[in-house]
């Protein structure tokens, strides 16, 4: 069972040195010359075996999804990627990685003191593990979506190289600082795009900084997804992306959902839990979210004071790491609470209402936090569209600060060195996984034309 991360109390000089004897175990170099551990299994294959879990309804939609580029099939292939990093070596450096480090799971929310900040935001993998496993998974995603945009693969190779560097860099600043000073860093998202040229993304940050702080009175998520039937407000049924239960459980898992909410209830410190209870659950559906979480179950709460104040809430179900085969299995039983306590680990804030559960009935487990803002988090998509060197620049900045907070800054930085043979050698491994990525969604899609696997857009 994989033990909690922890620091050994050494001069920064002594940790930056033993970090840099690191190489030995793993060089540099070899990140770039990568190659897949053979026999290689079919890549469906695995995607189908890891997917037994899931409801079966919905893995057409999780199909449909993967198959639209190389980049969502990324996206939803956690899986296939985690056995590609896990059958090498290691650097032996290890963080509480966010186990899923795409693009796409960084973004900007509002902290609960009201300011808006840019992070990691997706948490369903996140396992104590190397910590280069996060920069590969997120160098190969900048890789496949610079491609994807229609950029030249040199192109594309200089843009990995712009979020490692940056990396690297704030790795090494985050190395001499004291751990209260890591611990409290924070990137405002205003100020991460001072300077940027594209008037769209100054006024949205502009707009999100200022509704961070003088917020709606009411969720961000209402009234869009809820409509008042009757002087009752009630989610809105979009078959099959939201539906409501029969009879309040779940014709597929069985799930009572309220009784889900009061479980969690009691997981909440004191001040939060007085919080949630100013709040009555009003009505729960089912949702279908994401790429790589289509099929698992979630469900939204909509709970409303008795003047009509909305909280929307998602409970999320959790399952096994996809790096705990190669990583170590969590120490935690519940897989909703190894969700919550990594991410408390990695944010630099984090949601009050962020608590686990379980269904008492299957043994599954779930984690349960405010349903993100789609306001906000647009930012981080249409810089993803409209400035990616400077927004993959910013998430190898966030995934240094996020990796300071529970490893070795110090180690891991001199690991890194101050040169560019590391910078090389992640740009040399994502250019070769971006082709292995071409390949595996090329067979997804032929695996659907043939009728092996049935897919729907949606």
């Amino acid at each position: 069972m994989t033990e909690p991360l922890s620091h050994a109390v050494l001069p920064v000089s002594v940790r930056r040195a033993a970090g840099k004897a690191a190489r030995s175990r793993l060089p540099r170099s070899a990140l770039g010359q990568w190659r897949e551990a053979a026999p290689r299994p079919d890549p469906v294959e695995i995607l189908v075996e890891t997917s037994r879990h899931r409801i079966p309804d919905l893995l057409a939609i999780r199909w449909g999804r993967m198959a639209v580029s190389p980049f969502t099939f990324l996206r939803g292939a956690a899986a296939v990627m985690a056995r590609d990093l896990g059958k090498g070596a290691d650097s032996g450096l290890r963080v509480q990685a966010c186990g899923d480090c795409h693009l796409m799971n960084f973004g900007a929310f509002a902290t609960p003191e009201g300011n808006a900040v840019f992070d990691i935001n997706d948490f369903d993998e996140t396992l104590p593990a190397p910590f280069e496993w996060d920069i590969l998974r997120l160098a190969a995603s900048i890789a496949v979506a610079a491609m994807d945009g229609g950029r030249p693969r040199r192109a594309a190779a200089d843009i990995v190289r712009a979020a490692v560097v940056a990396y690297r860099s704030r790795m090494g600043e985050l190395a001499i600082q004291t751990p209260l000073e890591v611990w409290h860093d924070r990137i405002d998202i205003g100020d991460a795009l001072v300077g940027q040229a594209l008037p769209k993304l100054r006024n949205l940050a502009v707009r999100g900084a200022a509704e961070a702080r003088h917020p709606d009175p009411v969720d961000p998520n209402f009234p869009r997804l809820a409509e008042n039937d009757g002087g009752i407000w009630r989610f809105k049924d979009i078959p099959p992306l939201v539906r409501h239960f029969d009879g309040g459980r779940d014709d597929v898992h069985d799930l009572d959902t309220r009784a889900a909410f009061a479980a969690y209830r009691r997981c909440l410190q004191d001040d939060h839990r007085l919080l949630l209870d100013r709040y009555a659950l009003a009505d729960v559906a089912f949702k279908v979210v994401g790429v790589g979480s289509v099929g698992t179950f979630c469900a939204v709460g909509l709970f409303l004071t008795a003047d009509g104040a909305p909280l929307i809430l998602q409970v999320k179900e959790a399952s096994a790491s996809v790096l705990a085969p190669y990583a170590g299995a969590s120490r935690y039983a519940n897989q909703g609470r190894r969700v919550v306590a990594g991410q408390k680990v990695i944010q630099g804030a984090s949601d009050p209402f962020l608590g686990w559960t379980e269904d008492g009935v299957g043994g599954r487990h779930f984690y349960v936090r405010r349903l993100k803002d789609r306001a906000l988090a647009s930012l981080g998509e249409l810089m993803e569209r409209k400035a990616l060197p400077d927004y993959a620049a910013l998430c190898g900045r966030t995934l240094a600060r996020a990796h300071a907070r529970s490893g070795d800054a110090a180690a891991i930085a001199g690991y890194l060195g101050k040169g560019e043979a590391f910078d090389e050698a992640v740009a040399g491994f994502a250019a070769r996984y971006a082709e292995r990525t071409e390949r595996d969604h090329a067979a997804l899609v032929a695996a659907i034309r043939t009728g092996r696997l049935a897919a729907v857009a949606a």
